[in-house]
């Protein structure tokens, strides 16, 4: 693989079998900011990461800031086990969250968000710049950093992030290739 989904790339297309809160978003607006953050419940930082999510998106609602919440990594006998523990889930910690929150059982967001950017673990933030390109992909605990400089427009032009994009791009290459028997 030679092509990744990495800064400046265009943002893959949302394309989810479910939602499970909020209304249904099929295209990203231009001139928005979106965080989108990949969890499972099986994962243990999953709950408070979403919950920090929520608390970003709050603070920054008035600068065109939206958080999506993506689960595609659920194991279950079928897609509507799946969707039926992620929503018990979302329930149970999540329960007045107002982030949006969707369901992937098809492994397409898998495909073209996570293994498209090397990302091997859950919880990972992309965030997709007012253009709709990515701006961001990682731990959702350097969002607190990261995304002010994307809101003022300093962060994808800076040394800071291709230095972070080049060493999260290197991890991933070591990673996939310890994969591979």
């Amino acid at each position: 693989m030679t092509s990744y989904l990495g800064i400046d790339s265009p943002a893959p297309p949302i394309n989810v079998q479910h939602w499970l809160r909020g209304d249904p978003l099929s295209n990203f607006q231009l001139g928005k900011i979106y965080i989108l953050d990949f969890f499972a419940t099986t994962c243990g930082y999953c709950r408070p990461a979403l919950t920090y999510l929520a608390q970003l998106q709050e603070g920054y609602r008035d600068m065109g800031v939206e958080a999506i919440a993506v689960a595609s990594r659920e194991e279950a006998a079928t897609a509507d086990d799946a969707r039926a523990q992620v929503d018990a889930w979302v329930s149970k910690w999540l329960p007045y969250s107002k982030i949006r929150i969707a369901f992937d059982y098809s492994g397409e967001m898998d495909e073209h968000w996570m293994d498209a950017s090397l990302s091997f673990g859950v919880p990972q933030a992309f965030v997709v710049d007012r253009d709709g390109s990515i701006a961001f992909i990682g731990h959702p605990d350097m969002l607190e950093d990261v995304l002010p400089k994307v809101i003022d427009g300093s962060w994808r032009a800076s040394a800071e992030a291709k230095n972070a994009e080049k060493t999260r791009i290197a991890e991933g290459e070591t990673y996939a290739a310890e994969l591979v028997p």
